[in-house]
């Protein structure tokens, strides 16, 4: 894209994109960050920029251990504040002082500091704990899986708080170092670069390093022993896999015969979304009985029932469309999802053509056909879909309906150009689709609020398909 159409663009959009100043009072950090869907989500009174795990996990017994380090800045005056956590902690630190902290609710841990903390001012929060995380379970789930030489930290929309303390929502992004020790003869596998592994005293030590700001639930992390290969893509960057070596040999063949093809799939994607927004990428085959993939930031999570039928670089395609349209840029909240998942399943549309498999108009006509208008398909509204429905079929097939139907309406020019904007302008941070909405009438000069809100806010079929 030309810089001239992003600078117009980040010029006309300065006071969508600027954040809201903060209370300037004093008292106890809000329990919940305040989305819609997830009211107990996330904390309020703070933002983190860095964790710096430093993990002991022992597979036998699948026993995490360790001391999580995070480094945060008050956003208004603090008496107290939360972090999101499950397991049990042993001592609390903050800025080098020992701090009061309880467990409460679900999930929150309630941290007192030996005397309030100013806004503005950086704090550095020490919590070493130790559990079982597999053990834990919230809201009827588990976001740890056990695997038989492991375990496995992957979920959405929450996931961290088994496994880390943190500011459990993504609205909140940070850089991470993950420094975690097993058993020697296991491997770690996280987010990002391995910055270092050291074998001493039965003990391999693996340190990963995102330098990039990730979401919480991107954040992840697998033990076990892995067939692990490294390959680049066409600009250079470094793409790392990882399979476990107990995978059924025929599946484990339809899994390198995809995720091999990663470089390749971000080489292709990177020409309608732009450079690829981190410095590594890849994925890991785990064995969990599970069967979602998950868009973990630069190393995508891939259950094994994936590649159950043969090789599916559909999937792969739409994790990898992930990392700009969900990891590069974030959702502010969980009722945008859309943001995220209609795009990744758009890509599968791109990457379909690519394969010779269709075009995204024909593949977007074929599902709004396949629907009547009574299904209840089109009740789900993709760009508010309620909790319940948040990873319902149609935020994913209704939505990249949608996506092409915005093709039809405003042209190939500004919707390709709208591809690569989108992430230039918000890239490490967090969007809505109201902003998404603004950016792509700007661009095409056209007023889409019918458009969006039949599309995205409509509990019906929209009564015909631009282009037809």
């Amino acid at each position: 894209m030309r810089k001239s159409v992003i600078a117009s663009a980040v010029t006309a959009l300065g006071l969508l994109l600027a954040t809201p100043a903060t209370a300037a009072g004093t008292g106890p950090g809000a329990p919940g960050i305040g989305d819609p869907y997830y009211p107990t989500y996330g904390n309020g009174g703070y933002d983190v920029s860095h964790y710096a795990l430093d993990l002991d996990y022992r597979p036998a017994t699948d026993t995490l251990s360790g001391t999580a380090l995070i480094t945060a800045t008050a956003t208004q005056g603090l008496t107290s504040f939360d972090l999101d956590f499950a397991l049990d902690v042993s001592k609390v630190t903050v800025d080098g002082r020992a701090a009061r902290f309880a467990a409460s609710g679900e999930q929150e841990l309630v941290i007192t500091p030996e005397h309030p903390i100013a806004r503005g001012h950086r704090i550095a929060v020490a919590v070493t704990y130790s559990g079982v995380p597999s053990s834990v379970e919230r809201y009827g789930f588990t976001s740890w899986q056990r695997t038989p030489d492991g375990g496995v930290a992957a979920n959405e929309p929450e996931s961290a708080w088994w496994w880390f303390p943190s500011n459990d929502h993504p609205s909140d992004k940070a850089t991470y170092d993950v420094n975690v020790r097993v058993p020697q003869g296991s491997q770690a596998i996280s987010n990002g670069l391995l910055v270092s592994s050291r074998t001493s005293g039965g003990l391999t030590s693996y340190h990963w390093r995102q330098d990039k700001p990730q979401a919480t639930y991107l954040a992840t992390l697998a033990v076990g022993h892995f067939d692990i290969t490294h390959s680049r893509t066409r600009t250079g960057v470094p793409v790392i896999n990882a399979y476990s070596t107990d995978l059924d040999p025929a599946l484990a063949a339809n899994a390198k015969a995809s995720v091999e093809r990663t470089g390749e799939i971000i080489d292709f994607l990177s020409g309608y979304f732009g450079p690829y927004p981190f410095d590594a990428a890849g994925g890991y085959v785990p064995n969990v009985p599970s069967h979602f993939s998950l868009e973990a930031q630069t190393r995508v999570f891939y259950s094994p029932a994936t590649f159950a039928s043969g090789p599916n670089t559909d999937t792969v395609a739409h994790e990898l469309a992930h990392q700009w349209w969900g990891d590069d840029v974030s959702l502010e909240r969980w009722s945008d999802i859309w943001l995220n998942e209609g795009f990744a399943s758009y890509a599968q549309f791109l990457w379909a053509e690519h394969e010779h498999q269709g075009t995204p108009q024909q593949l977007a006509r074929q599902i709004y056909d396949a629907h009547p208008a009574d299904d209840p398909f089109w009740t789900v509204k993709p760009g508010d879909p309620g909790a319940a429905d948040q990873f319902d079929d149609a935020v994913y097939d209704r939505g990249a309906v949608a996506i092409q139907a915005l093709r039809d309406t405003i042209g190939d020019h500004a919707f390709l150009t709208l591809l690569k904007a989108w992430p230039a302008l918000h890239r490490y941070g967090n969007g809505t689709i109201a902003q998404f909405e603004q950016l792509a009438e700007l661009l095409s000069g056209k007023d889409l609020g019918s458009f969006f809100t039949t599309w995205l806010y409509t509990a019906a079929k929209p009564a015909s398909f631009p282009g037809a």
